[in-house]
């Protein structure tokens, strides 16, 4: 083939990757996948001219544009804080949105027993006493009784830093368990969710009944906005999972768990950042018995505010999703 026919043949090709790396460069949306067949086209055909020696300003203008795509499908990525902020403010609501049907799901499966439970224990102790021992629910009494200089310590510790580790260890391994029951064709999961709705509506109906609500409430209020969020979501990832063993459709099972693999672990990472955050609320201030409850009140409805906010609107108009 003449240089001459080689470049009439695939110029038009050369100028329409051109336009799409501009387009990719300005931040326009393109097709990823587009981009990369060309540039291996483009890759296969500067070999060729070179190994042809066909005329310089041909094999220069092949150089740039192979150039230019090495820079953008290579360039270096960024993974500091700047990404950190973007995946935050914009992926990770982004894709619990995107999987809100197994939100909703995990939310019903949580809340209606939690709901249940607290009616129940409130109305009188045979309830709590069939899901708890009795030296379990004094425990929690003696962990929120009155003249206690730090609420809700499940444990002896030196301060508020030891305790802060605990609430990580306790947050992040409920999480686990919610989703990591998931590959149990998402029943575990789902298991998982009513029990812990269960158990948290049992204690907190308990200690309403003996008339210990007044130091548990203020107590539960602020970190619970990121807490039992947290625990939704990871429960949420869990039925992803589950869902795509179930029901693979087209693909084989293998290719179906990867595909919910894929969608369930932004939710995964939405969930551990609220557990952490969590942990940090229980540790640092839910347990100060010094803080009013009107102001732990307070703070705990900008809290809900402020998460309800970030998984419901962030994000929303911004045309990269990051």
């Amino acid at each position: 083939m003449s240089p001459k026919h080689f470049e009439a043949t695939y110029q038009p090709m050369w100028d329409a990757f051109a336009a799409q790396l501009a387009e990719a460069r300005l931040g326009k949306r393109t097709d990823g996948a587009q981009l990369a067949t060309h540039y291996r086209r483009v890759c296969e055909h500067l070999a060729l001219a070179q190994s042809r020696a066909y005329p310089i300003h041909l094999i220069s203008r092949l150089e740039a544009l192979t150039q230019d795509a090495h820079q953008l499908i290579y360039r270096r990525q960024d993974y500091g804080l700047r990404a950190l902020g973007r995946m935050l403010h914009v992926g990770l609501p982004r894709a619990v949105r995107a999987e809100q049907r197994y939100v909703w799901l995990a939310l019903l499966l949580f809340a209606l027993p939690l709901v249940l439970a607290f009616a129940l224990s409130w109305h009188g102790p045979d309830f709590a006493l069939r899901l708890l021992k009795a030296s379990q629910l004094r425990s929690y009494e003696s962990m929120y009784a009155d003249g206690l200089d730090a609420l809700g310590r499940v444990r002896e510790a030196d301060g508020d830093w030891q305790m802060f580790g605990h609430y990580i260890f306790n947050n992040i391994g409920i999480g686990f368990r919610c989703f990591g029951a998931g590959i149990l064709a998402g029943v575990g999961s789902a298991a998982v969710l009513v029990y812990n709705g269960l158990q948290i509506g049992v204690v907190a109906g308990h200690l309403q009944r003996v008339g210990l609500g007044h130091n548990f409430w203020p107590f539960v209020a602020t970190h619970s906005a990121f807490e039992l969020t947290g625990i939704v979501l990871s429960g949420a990832a869990g039925l992803r999972i589950g869902w795509g063993w179930l029901a693979p459709g087209r693909r084989s099972r293998g290719e179906a768990l990867r595909a919910s693999a894929g969608a369930a672990i932004p939710l995964v990472y939405a969930a551990f950042f609220l557990l952490l955050v969590a942990a940090a609320f229980e540790a640092f201030w839910s347990s100060a018995a010094w803080i009013p409850p009107p102001v732990k009140y307070g703070v705990a409805a900008g809290c809900w505010a402020m998460v309800l906010a970030w998984l419901g609107l962030m994000g929303r108009g911004d045309r990269d999703a990051g």
